[in-house]
C-alpha cells in the first residue's frame, strides 16, 4: 500500500478547502472595511472614493458571500459576513422604495438636470427632452458656448425662455433656463466649476432657488481633497425660499459629503420616489454600462417629491435626471 500517495490525495482536499476559506475571509475584509468607514463617516482618498461608490455592489457580493459560507459550512464566517451585510443592505435597499409622501399643496415643478460632457450632448435630443416631459427648470453642466447656440436653435428659448447661462470652454460652463421669470442668484462658494444659481418665479406667488451643482471629480487630484471642500461648500436650505441642488456631484449616496448635506435639509429626490439605485454614468457605452448614480436632484424635505426618472441623451455620458416635486413652501 502506498501510503505517501494516499496521505497525498488527503491532503489535496484539505488544500483546496484551505484556499477557498483564505479567499472568503479576503473578501470578507472588504465587506466588514467598507462598513467601517461609512460608520467613520470618511470619504479618504481618491481609492477609496471609488470603493465606496461601489457600496451596493459590496452589498450584493456580501450576499453572495454569505450563501458560499453556508455552502463550505463555514458557519463563524458565514454570521459575520451575515451581520456586516445586513448593515449595508439597510443603507442601500431603501433607496429602491418610495418614501411615505408627505402632504404638501403648492405648484408642481419640474426640474431636468444634465452633464453635457464638454457640450457634445444632442442639442435636439436635449430640448425634446424638455418639450416632451413639460420641464419647468432645467440645469445644465458643462455648457460651452457652442452648446448654448445649439440648444437655441434646437428650440431651447421657445420652451424656456429666462436663463442665466455662464457658458465657457471645456467642463467649466453652466447654466440654468426656466419656463417661469428667475433671478440670477450668488454663485455657490468658490469652486473649480463655476456653479449658476437662480430664484425661479412660480404660480401661487411660490419661488424656489436652484443652484446648477458641479463638483470636481475625486479622480482628478489623489487626495479627492478639493471635491471634498466643494461638496462641504455646496449650501443647506434654511426656513424661507426652498432649495434644490442638481446637477453633476461626482458623488454617490454613500460618499459622507454628500450623506452630510441630506442629514440637513434636503431629500434626495431618487431616493424618495425610489429609484436611488438608478445609475446615470457612464451612459451611452456599451462597455461598462451605467454603473453609478452620480447624477443627483436634491429638494428642500419641505417639498413633496412625486417622481425622478433618468434618460440617456447621445452625445453624453450622463443621464439626464428630472424629478417632479410641489413647492410647497411660501417664500
Amino acid at each position: 500500500m502506498d501510503l505517501m500517495g494516499a496521505a497525498s490525495q488527503y491532503d489535496q482536499p484539505r488544500s483546496r478547502s484551505g484556499l477557498m476559506t483564505f479567499l472568503l475571509v479576503l473578501a470578507a475584509a472588504v465587506v466588514i472595511a467598507v462598513v467601517g468607514i461609512r460608520l467613520l463617516g470618511i470619504d479618504g482618498d481618491y481609492y477609496l472614493t471609488v470603493v465606496l461608490a461601489g457600496t451596493p455592489y459590496v452589498a450584493a457580493g456580501g450576499a453572495l458571500l454569505v450563501l458560499l459560507a453556508l455552502l463550505l459550512r463555514r458557519w463563524a464566517l458565514m454570521a459575520v459576513l451575515l451581520a456586516f451585510t445586513a448593515c449595508l443592505g439597510a443603507a442601500v435597499l431603501p433607496r429602491a422604495f418610495s418614501a411615505a409622501r408627505p402632504m404638501g399643496v403648492g405648484p408642481t415643478v419640474r426640474v431636468l438636470s444634465l452633464d453635457l460632457s464638454q457640450g457634445s450632448a444632442d442639442a435636439e435630443s436635449v430640448v425634446r427632452l424638455v418639450r416632451d416631459h413639460k420641464v419647468d427648470v432645467l440645469s445644465l453642466q458643462e455648457l460651452t458656448p457652442q452648446a448654448a447656440t445649439a440648444l437655441d436653435a434646437a428650440g431651447l428659448a421657445d420652451e424656456l425662455p429666462n436663463r442665466t447661462f455662464q457658458p465657457e470652454d471645456g467642463p467649466r460652463g453652466s447654466g440654468i433656463a426656466s419656463r417661469y421669470p428667475l433671478e440670477a442668484g450668488s454663485p455657490a462658494l468658490p469652486a473649480t466649476f463655476p456653479q449658476v444659481s437662480a430664484t425661479v418665479s412660480l404660480p401661487q406667488g411660490r419661488k424656489v432657488e436652484v443652484l446648477a451643482v458641479h463638483t470636481l471629480p475625486p479622480t482628478d487630484n489623489p487626495s479627492a481633497d478639493t471635491w471634498k471642500r466643494e461638496l462641504a461648500g455646496l449650501p443647506d436650505t434654511g426656513s424661507g425660499v426652498a432649495r434644490v441642488l442638481a446637477g453633476d456631484f461626482n458623488a454617490t449616496l454613500d460618499h459622507a459629503g454628500l450623506r452630510r448635506l441630506l442629514s440637513g435639509n434636503y431629500v434626495d429626490a431618487a431616493t424618495q420616489a425610489g429609484a436611488g439605485l438608478v445609475p446615470t454614468w457612464p451612459a451611452n457605452r456599451q462597455w461598462p454600462p451605467a454603473l453609478l448614480p452620480l447624477d443627483h436632484v436634491l429638494v428642500d424635505k419641505r417639498c413633496p417629491v412625486d417622481t425622478f426618472e433618468a434618460f440617456t441623451v447621445p452625445g453624453t455620458d450622463h443621464r439626464a435626471v428630472l424629478s417632479q416635486f410641489v413647492a410647497a413652501v411660501i417664500s
